[in-house]
């Protein structure tokens, strides 16, 4: 598996600063794609051992609330088998931190019906991931203050839970931004920021 980038201060694809990895290969060519060139399967460099293991360190400081895996697809067939096993690492050797993932495919209709990729590594990765944005991005659905996501098609989920309950459960953002006299206090659990 190829991989474009490592960003290890990350704070658009989720709640806090987080370490987020961008694979490489994507087949669904969405029109206004913000990173086309991720599209090919070939782009980039080899996602190797020891980047699996510079990535698992840089999520350690307490400051990085979690990690966001993004592409390109991860949910590739061809992405899944390194995925699987990368995200099951994280879980176990961080436990505390959230684990999101930006698909293009459709959670429940898709990667819970088992039409991509290995049934049972799909859904090992699934049972990483706490928070999923699923679909396609479309351009003409593109709103510029949608919150960690360009389309209004695409959905928030609380991964967890749809497994549970087998049905989609929208994730509830405990990420708040309230007024605190004057100045304007963010939460996010286990970290604040005052300014």
């Amino acid at each position: 598996m190829n991989y474009a980038t490592i960003k290890k201060h990350d704070i658009a694809n989720g709640p806090g600063v987080r370490v987020s990895l961008f694979v490489s290969g994507c087949r669904h060519h969405c029109k206004g794609c913000f990173n086309p060139e991720t599209w090919s399967f070939e782009y980039g460099e080899e996602f190797t051992p020891e980047r699996a293991d510079e990535l698992i360190e840089a999520i350690k400081p307490e400051h990085i609330t979690g990690f966001s895996l993004l592409g390109g697809e991860p949910f590739e067939p061809e992405n899944q088998p390194v995925l699987a096993n990368l995200l099951e690492r994280i879980r176990k050797v961080y436990p505390e931190k959230t684990i999101w993932c930006y698909s293009g495919y459709l959670l429940d209709e898709e990667l819970m019906a088992h039409r991509i990729g290995d049934p049972e590594t799909t859904d090992r990765m699934l049972r990483c991931i706490d928070v999923m944005v699923d679909g396609e991005f479309v351009q003409e659905k593109k709103v510029l203050d949608l919150r960690f996501r360009g389309s209004t098609n695409q959905r928030l989920i609380d991964v967890k839970k749809t497994l549970a309950e087998g049905s989609v459960v929208p994730w509830q953002d405990d990420f708040k931004v309230y007024e605190a006299g004057a100045a304007a206090k963010l939460e996010v659990p286990g970290v604040t920021y005052e300014g």
